[in-house]
């Protein structure tokens, strides 16, 4: 079964639950030679890592990376690249009261009906501590695509009603030099504001996260069913909490005329380009050498302290208050999960093309 793999050329083959022993992954398809950063995979270990402030679970996991096949001498051998990251702060005993309990807009029960039984700890496989290799995976795509000029920036855009400016560039340590990831300083205040509420009222807030995706050349990307949108849609929303995926002008344009959206072509500097970029980077499912870029819409998290009406597996109505350390808002961790799996997307596509002509 192939529900646990992501990519063709490119693969992630990904294992481990919340409270196991281990989460880990196996990478196949990563070109032979190449020299890895591990101070780079370690960097986006740590922006995706637990507690850190207000917004964040207080759960702390040093996320010690061991790498155990496919690098000799700081290189890839083009052989399997297996890695394991221990869960050495796991404490499934926060979970006890609920095993028997269907935790409201959690997998508990779709999880129980499909499997017939469930890991209870955390949510097991389905919890978003699976997205750790996830990240590791994108982290060493990133480094390979930063190579051809390819970089893929996300950063928090909203959090609950709140919205930051829209900016056409990005600067990576501005990111980075914000708590929420938000390059809108008066923005991030209002956010933290937001935050600090729902956090004393036992709630959570949601938000949008928004990613560029530069230096790609025209020609990206598979015509039918395997558009680049398409795989970007299917690796972001296959993401804990994602609610939703637009690219380029999104659903505005549905409330726009054709006149207005066509991104007409133009000659700049002897090079073809668009006067627009409505397109988001795509047309017809192919790269046309502009910025692409979207959005993802993450919902506020299920796991909430306050208290909830639902059932338990002998169908009996009961009420739950969720105990245990879980995220006001998931946004800021959730960055570097939506570069890992877009780099991973166009990883697979490059290595694709290379068969071909790019």
């Amino acid at each position: 079964m192939g529900a646990n793999t992501f990519g063709r050329l490119y693969q992630l083959h990904s294992f481990g639950e919340s409270h196991g022993k281990a989460i880990g992954g196996i990478v196949e398809g990563f070109p032979a030679g190449f020299e890895l950063d591990m101070s780079l995979i370690k960097f986006e270990l740590l922006r995706r890592r637990t507690n850190q402030g207000v917004f964040s679970s207080k759960r702390s996991e040093p996320d010690d990376i061991q790498f155990l096949s496919g690098i000799f001498e700081g290189k890839t051998l083009g052989t399997p690249i297996a890695f394991a990251v221990e869960n050495s702060n796991a404490n499934p005993k926060d979970y006890e009261s609920i095993r028997d309990i269907y935790r409201p807009s959690h997998a508990d029960y779709t999880w129980e009906m499909k499997f017939g039984l469930r890991d209870y700890r955390g949510g097991g496989r389905s919890s978003a501590r699976e997205t750790l290799s996830r990240v590791v995976a994108g982290a060493m795509a990133k480094q390979y695509l930063e190579k051809m000029g390819i970089s893929i920036t996300a950063w928090v855009q909203q959090i609950g009603d709140i919205q930051s400016e829209e900016k056409s560039m990005v600067d990576g340590k501005e990111i980075e030099n914000s708590i929420l990831r938000c390059p809108d300083a008066m923005a991030e205040r209002q956010m933290l504001q937001r935050i600090d509420v729902a956090a004393k009222q036992g709630d959570t807030l949601g938000g949008v996260i928004k990613c560029s995706i530069r230096g790609l050349k025209a020609g990206l990307g598979e015509p039918v069913f395997d558009k680049l949108q398409a795989l970007l849609a299917h690796a972001i929303l296959s993401i804990n909490a994602v609610k939703g995926f637009e690219y380029g002008s999104g659903f505005a344009s549905a409330a726009m005329r054709g006149s207005e959206h066509n991104d007409e072509f133009v000659l700049k500097n002897a090079k073809i380009t668009t006067a627009t970029n409505h397109s988001g980077g795509i047309q017809g499912g192919i790269s046309n050498g502009e910025e692409v870029y979207f959005n993802a819409a993450f919902k506020p998290v299920a796991s909430i302290s306050k208290v909830q009406k639902t059932v338990d597996n002998k169908g009996e109505l009961i009420e739950v208050e969720i105990k245990g350390r879980h995220d006001v808002c998931v946004l800021p961790r959730a960055v570097p999960i939506v570069e890992a799996m877009a780099a991973m997307v166009i990883m697979d596509l490059v290595l694709l093309q290379n068969n071909n002509q790019y």
